[in-house]
């Protein structure tokens, strides 16, 4: 394993959720991390509760010039680019026959291209410096919940598309991976107006763990130990690690 101590990562979606914890579990172990996202005063206070091993990159990952100023700003500030993490997303929720087509596409962009995308702008830096990319998937793709099949969609495009880039960029030094979280608690959900607040989204995935044979939702931090792992072991690439407390195994013990 290489250490992560002086790695330089860009963490997209890094001002809250997963990609928060993901940012402040690699500096509090000495990496140098670069977080992004659309609202600045998230950036902000969470790069100042980490401290100075913590850069803000604000932008959108949809659109180009942002995510090549977000490469720029991670390789400047870590004096290279030794890993990505494709945190950052979207989700539409509704019955089938109600969405529509221009919604399913924002998800598509947001959750696959984007990634894509930020990975070919890293992959100079990456096969340069060595290094790996880990995009973030979801328990979506190992268990069936009915409305939401634009993000299930777009969680098992990742997933392929991890074991992909991990055949193509192989040759050039570069790992690509996939970590598949649970139940965890984030804003996504709010965002998609699935919840009203944090507080009705939290109430609602507790409502999950009798269907977890180890009895709870997980934590960022937990996420963020498999990310750890991917982006610093020198011989796995192109696998998913699951880490969802056993919700894909779709036991109930209620």
């Amino acid at each position: 394993m290489q250490p992560i101590e002086g790695y330089s990562v860009l963490v997209t979606g890094g001002g809250s959720g997963i990609g928060q914890g993901i940012a402040r579990f690699m500096a509090e172990r000495g990496a140098r991390v670069t977080i992004t996202g659309r609202r600045a005063d998230r950036l902000e206070e969470t790069a100042r509760q980490i401290g100075p091993a913590c850069a803000i990159a604000p932008g959108d990952i949809t659109v180009e010039a942002d995510r090549v100023r977000m490469i720029e700003t991670a390789a400047d500030h870590g004096g290279g680019l030794q890993g990505l993490v494709n945190t950052a997303g979207n989700m539409l929720r509704g019955p089938i026959t109600d969405l529509r087509a221009e919604d399913i596409l924002d998800v598509l962009n947001a959750n696959v291209v984007a990634g894509m995308r930020l990975t070919g702008l890293a992959t100079p830096h990456l096969a340069r410096d060595g290094g790996g990319v880990v995009f973030v998937g979801s328990v979506h793709t190992r268990r069936a919940f009915p409305g939401a099949s634009p993000y299930a969609a777009s969680k098992g495009a990742v997933e392929v598309l991890s074991r992909v880039l991990a055949a193509e960029l192989g040759p050039r030094g570069i790992r690509v991976n996939c970590v598949v979280p649970g139940a965890v608690p984030s804003e996504l959900n709010v965002r998609a107006g699935v919840a009203a607040s944090p507080e009705q989204n939290l109430a609602r995935l507790k409502s999950l763990e009798e269907d977890h044979p180890l009895g709870r939702i997980g934590t960022p931090q937990e996420i963020a130990e498999a990310v750890d792992y991917l982006l610093r072991a020198e011989w796995t690439t192109g696998t998913s690690v699951v880490v969802d407390g056993g919700l894909a195994l779709g036991v109930s013990y209620k």
